[in-house]
């Protein structure tokens, strides 16, 4: 038997609680391939201060090296990737490293593999401060084209790699992302749920977002003020951490007198998440920029009907298993919330539709897939 592939992953990057979607894609992922097992991978990971608290799991189930950084100074982390890091992959024989954060450091000890979850940055550098959008154009491009591998979780994205960062189309690997089982929520997890946030009876549209500026928190707001006007029962929910559009949603919420029709959690735990999902009537997910979307997966897979925007590697995961509309279209979004909480029938048709998309998308497989590609890496001449 030959000896095994020797892979490094670093998460350095990944901060408990602020990097979003890409923190559960991510540890989804690593926890498929912890269950897959394969003989012919020696895989470990390199974590910042704060991860092994979040996913003690992971730290088990891998040989894990924890950094002198916390993750959640960007210079520290960023000096630490090309001093620590290099030293500690070479010290330990790593022959790839897989980069999950979109960028490689500017020192590295071995061949690197990128797993990349969009190029917002460069699309619309205008979202974005002054120092992240100065470093994201300087090194995501560099980054990206000396990578053996450019990991993509949606074709829109690769599609992006290409065009924008001048990737060799040969160099994309599409390893898309997979969504948990569908977990029984009984009816006393139901109630609970309904009564920490003080939801009554009412009909639940549900959006898990950080209030980033791309998350489009106003557009929803807008139209659900014109929403309760015909569907009186409707609740508006939104999960998820304070991002730098918070203010502006607190703001609108006040101005259009919907204080005490929007529940606000923050950050909440994944088990009262999923009862969330459990209770809700929709997802809405109104972004205007997404390189996967996988809360609206994440609806499908629970049961939930989703309308979504029509926007990015969205539109290629929802797809018609649901409503897909301009991300500012606030008529247009009013209209299809209205028709989803007042037709069962509409609801019944969206959930069989979005059974169907789920079932494309396993983390086994997804798994499978990624272990194939740090094989592909090392195996390349």
């Amino acid at each position: 038997m030959s000896a095994p592939v020797r892979v490094g992953i670093n998460l350095l990057w990944l901060v408990p609680g602020e990097v979003g979607g890409s923190e559960e894609y991510t540890v989804g992922m690593l926890r498929a391939l912890a269950a897959l097992a394969p003989d012919d991978l020696d895989v470990v990971l390199y974590v910042n201060g704060r991860f092994g608290a979040a996913h003690p799991d992971l730290c088990s189930a891998f040989v894990t090296r924890v950094a002198p950084v916390s993750g959640s100074s960007r210079p520290q982390r960023v000096l630490c990737e090309s001093t620590w890091l290099a030293w500690r992959a070479r010290r330990d024989r790593r022959q790839v490293v897989h980069h999950g954060g979109g960028t490689m450091p500017f020192v590295r000890t071995a061949p690197g593999i990128v797993t990349l979850h969009d190029l917002q940055p460069l699309v619309f550098p205008e979202r974005f401060g002054r120092i992240k959008r100065t470093y994201i154009r300087a090194v995501a491009p560099r980054s990206l084209r000396a990578a053996r591998a450019v990991v993509c979780l949606s074709r829109f994205v690769g599609d992006d790699a290409i065009a924008r960062a001048g990737v060799e189309p040969t160099r994309v690997r599409l390893v898309p992302c997979g969504v948990e089982a569908m977990v029984p929520i009984d009816d006393e997890r139901r109630r609970a749920v309904r009564e920490r946030f003080a939801l009554g009876d009412a009909s639940i549209v549900l959006y898990p977002a950080i209030t980033y500026p791309h998350k489009n928190h106003r557009t929803l707001i807008e139209a659900f003020a014109r929403v309760v006007d015909r569907v009186p029962s409707a609740r508006l929910v939104l999960t998820g951490g304070a991002g730098s559009s918070d203010a502006e949603v607190a703001s609108t919420i006040q101005a259009l007198g919907l204080s005490d029709r929007v529940t606000r959690t923050g950050r909440i735990a994944t088990d009262e998440l999923d009862a969330l999902y459990a209770t809700a009537t929709v997802l809405a997910f109104p972004s205007t920029y997404e390189g996967f979307g996988l809360p609206a997966l994440e609806a499908m897979g629970r049961g939930v009907p989703v309308v979504a925007s029509d926007v990015g590697g969205l539109a290629e995961v929802v797809g018609e298993a649901g409503i897909l509309l301009p991300p500012t279209a606030v008529a247009a979004w009013a209209d299809a919330l209205v028709e989803v909480l007042t037709s069962p029938e509409r609801r019944a048709a969206m959930v069989r539709a979005g059974h169907d998309v789920v079932g494309h998308h396993g983390w086994p497989p997804s798994a499978v897939a990624q272990a194939e590609v740090y094989r592909s890496v090392v195996a390349a001449p």
